[in-house]
């Protein structure tokens, strides 16, 4: 009689979470971001389940200096609504970079994440920092190269 085979699961007790720092200076902002979310989400992973969190901490540092096409500068506007009629709000790539850095790449990522319960718990687990500095010192985090490089844009 054959041993009967079954899937591994991981249970969300087993899963082992390790520390990313991602330096976005020069970096274009949608290549961050696809690189980042798959992290967070735990793809690269050899136990990924598409139901559970098994992803890693992500921080993102120099989130001012990331790059975006001069076109992208201008016409890229980012829209919210407060829920009242005519309360749809928009506002440019200029800015939203100039006011909240940190906000242009959180939303990037954050639209590369599964829309449900699961992906408002990966978004969690990224932190973003407009500077070069980042208060997450003690958890030891590794530098992590994205092989994206400089593009000329």
């Amino acid at each position: 009689m054959a041993k009967r085979q079954t899937t591994y699961t991981p249970k969300p007790g087993e899963v082992r979470r390790r520390w990313f720092v991602v330096d976005a200076a020069e970096l274009p902002l949608g290549r961050l971001a696809s690189r980042v979310a798959p992290l967070l989400a735990g793809k690269h992973k050899p136990t990924y389940a598409p139901h559970v969190d098994g992803g890693d901490f992500v921080v993102v540092i120099n989130a001012n200096k990331v790059s975006v096409t001069s076109a992208g500068t201008r016409n890229k506007i980012y829209y919210r609504h407060s829920g009242y009629p005519g309360g749809l709000k928009e506002e440019s790539f200029e800015s939203l970079i100039a006011r909240r850095p940190e906000a242009v790449v959180e939303r990037a990522v954050r639209g590369m994440l599964p829309k449900s319960k699961l992906g408002r718990r990966m978004v969690r687990k990224l932190k973003v920092y407009a500077g070069p500095d980042h208060p997450h010192q003690a958890q030891s985090p590794e530098v992590l190269d994205l092989g994206i490089g400089k593009v000329r844009l």
